[in-house]
Formats: structure tokens, C-alpha cells, sequence
């Protein structure tokens, strides 16, 4: 009996087969017929001005989410938007290190936010830490932790430092720029994103983009605490930064950047270097009584023509380069202590003295003959006159 041909089954049939093929094809060369998982899509960064090496493509992990930086953005409101928590900004700064000072983001700069960081609402911890105690939790040792810094940005555009010459001489040394007006004539104490006017443009060397850090003089003809008629000089405090925005031959447009006290026309402009932070480092030798060396300096100054300091502020002591003095270093501040020794109820009693320990202070800026300290832990006030010793 004739059997009908079916030509398209032995065509199936090599359509079936060819799957197999391919498969031991690419097992033997998986270069020709397998190609590897491409990855996530990277996202592209809009170039863009920026202090930054900021990344120029991102790829954001699983359970991540990336946020560009708009105008007036910090990484303290970023953190409180996106955790909950405006205290937990290191986390944001952790997982975007080419950030190297947290108080400068820009706009357009990319952040990586990892959302499963977020503060927990009620009800929603995870059954495996629902029920742990403070003292139950350990702290991850792989974890990146930015060092605690005993001078950052933030120190470095409050710091006051004393010109012995006077503050106009310093300026004329410096070939410092100023402010002449602002954008709104009826505001008169400025601070960050407003724009002022300088008398400064091509014609002195002033180019798009350029920064500089403002000084204002804080106080004229200092005298020595103790020492009579010793003359230390003027005090400059350094009070933030401006970015040149437009610019004339002979004037320029900036945008105050960051500030930290109030800006106003007359203020005084030189070039800004980026400062460096320093890792805080304590000493242990505080044992009392303290031995003062024989280098030992005194507080002439306290920021903000303060009384009393303590952790944070800053001071200027009467010791300098030319007595060793480095920036970096660790200085403790001690109090001289005289008490009586006499017999009770003698009206002049004889005195001894002693020393105790106050805290300890880092030289931020030192000068040849004053220093700039910033207070790292003090435990009793600090005021004029107070001791500081290498």
C-alpha cells in the first residue's frame, strides 16, 4: 500500500534537532554562540560644574535609588527625605566617596541612596532584630568609617589668625579683591546664594569659575592679656566663600557659595585654596599636675571675642612658628592654680602654685609669632590667659 510522503515532517524534524545543535555549539564555543548577561544599564551623568571627580556613569544596586542634586540640597535634608532621619547623612556619604567633604554637594552631582536604610516604622522590623537589645547589637567591623575629624571645611570658615602689621597692610600684601555692593541694595547682611559685586575682573587676573575666600577684620590694635603695651596686631576672621559668575575687565559678578557669619560690602576677598582635614588624634598625658614647657603659650583671643570657649571654638595663642609650633599639632591647655599654704586667717597668706589639666587644642594655622587652635575636648571652660603646652 502506497504510504503518502509528508515532506514537512523531516523539515520539522530538523527544526527540532537544531535547538540540540546550537546548544552543544555553544557549549564547545561559547564565544560564537553565547554571549555573557549584559549588565544593568549604567546611567549616564550630565556633565556639569562641579568640585568634585564626580562619577560619569552610575549604576545603582538593588534596592538603591539615585537623587542629582538640586539648588540648596544637603546631605542632612537628602537623608531626612530619603531615611527618615536627617542624622543618618554619613550612610549617603559612605555609599558616594568621591565626595571628600560632606558639607559641599553640587547641583547635578549623582548620589546613590540606599533605601533599606531607612528608619523602620512600627511593625515593620525584621522578626531577626525585633527583639534585640542595645547591648545585643554589634557593630559591623567591615563597615567603612570616615574618621572623626579634628578640623574640617566647616572649622576652616570660621578660623580667625592675627596680622601683626594690621589688617589694610595684610589685603595690599595679598592683592586682596572686595565686595562693593550686592544684588539687592536693601539687604546689607548677606549670606549663601546671594550675589555680590567685586572690584576686581580680567583686567586683574580674575577668571570664570575662580573662588575666593572672604575675610572680614573682627579686631583692630589686639593687646597682649598680661604682657603691658605688647601690641599682637589685627584680627581677620575668615567667614566663607564666593564663585565668580560673570565677569568685566575692571569688576566681577559672584555667588556667596558658603558662609558661616554674616557678608556685607567692604568685605576683603583672596584667592581660596582647598583646605586640608585633619583626623582627630588625642593625646593621653593628661595627668595632673600638668608640667609646662618651656615654650608653653597663652590664649590671647577666643573667636568671636568670646570670654569662655570650649569644644569647637577657636583661640589664638601668643606662640608661633618660631617656637616650634606646626599645624597639627596637639597642645593641652592647663590652668595655673595658686593656692594659700600660710597658717588660717593670715591676711597675706604664703602661695603655691599648681597646674590642671583644661582639654586639648590642634594648631590650625601657625603663624611665626601667634597660632590658630582649633578647642578638640575641653572639661572646663577656657578664657584668656589660660595655659597651652606642647
Amino acid at each position: 500500500m502506497h504510504q503518502p510522503t509528508h515532506p514537512h515532517a523531516s523539515r520539522m524534524r530538523s527544526l527540532t534537532v537544531m535547538p540540540c545543535l546550537l546548544t552543544l555549539l555553544a557549549l564547545a564555543i561559547p564565544d560564537l554562540c553565547a554571549q555573557p548577561a549584559a549588565p544593568a544599564d549604567a546611567i549616564k551623568v550630565e556633565t556639569h560644574s562641579s568640585k568634585w571627580d564626580y562619577p560619569k556613569e552610575i549604576q545603582v544596586p538593588e534596592g538603591s535609588r539615585t537623587h542629582t542634586v538640586q539648588k540648596g540640597d544637603t546631605l542632612w535634608d537628602l537623608s531626612g527625605k530619603y531615611l527618615g532621619n536627617p542624622y543618618a547623612w554619613p550612610q549617603i556619604w559612605e555609599l558616594n566617596q568621591w565626595i571628600k567633604d560632606a558639607h559641599w554637594i553640587y547641583p547635578g552631582d549623582p548620589l546613590i541612596i540606599d533605601l533599606g536604610r531607612s528608619v523602620a516604622t512600627a511593625g515593620s522590623l525584621p522578626e531577626a532584630v525585633a527583639n534585640l537589645t542595645p547591648d545585643q547589637r554589634r557593630a559591623d567591623p567591615t563597615a567603612v568609617r570616615r574618621p572623626e575629624l579634628g578640623f574640617s571645611f566647616q572649622d576652616f570658615i570660621q578660623l580667625p589668625f592675627i596680622v601683626p602689621d594690621g589688617a589694610e597692610a595684610y589685603y595690599k600684601g595679598q592683592g586682596a579683591l572686595a565686595i562693593t555692593s550686592n544684588k539687592r541694595e536693601d539687604r546689607k547682611f548677606l549670606g549663601e546664594g546671594e550675589t555680590v559685586y567685586l572690584n576686581g575682573g580680567t583686567d586683574q587676573g580674575v577668571k570664570l569659575g575662580d573662588r575666593f575666600l572672604i575675610l572680614k577684620t573682627v579686631a583692630q590694635k589686639l593687646m597682649h592679656p598680661t604682657i603691658a603695651k605688647k601690641k599682637l596686631g589685627d584680627v581677620i576672621q575668615q567667614i566663607g566663600v564666593v564663585r565668580i559668575i560673570s565677569l568685566q575687565p575692571k569688576g566681577s559678578v559672584a555667588i556667596i557659595e558658603r558662609s558661616l557669619d554674616t557678608v556685607q560690602a567692604g568685605d576683603h576677598l583672596v584667592k581660596f585654596e582647598e583646605p586640608a582635614n585633619i583626623p582627630l588624634k588625642l593625646r593621653t598625658d593628661t595627668t595632673e599636675p600638668v608640667t609646662l614647657a618651656s615654650n608653653a603659650a597663652m590664649i590671647v583671643f577666643s573667636r568671636g571675642a568670646k570670654v569662655y570657649s570650649s569644644g569647637g571654638d577657636m583661640i589664638i595663642i601668643d606662640k608661633g612658628t618660631s617656637d616650634g609650633l606646626k599645624n597639627g599639632d596637639v597642645l593641652l591647655a592647663v590652668r595655673v592654680k595658686p593656692f594659700p599654704v600660710g597658717s588660717l586667717g593670715e591676711k597675706k597668706p604664703s602661695m603655691e602654685t599648681t597646674t590642671y589639666y583644661l582639654g586639648q587644642v590642634l594648631v590650625v594655622r601657625a603663624d611665626a609669632q601667634t597660632a590658630t587652635c582649633r578647642v578638640l575636648r575641653s572639661i572646663e571652660e577656657l578664657r584668656d590667659g589660660d595655659k597651652i603646652t606642647p
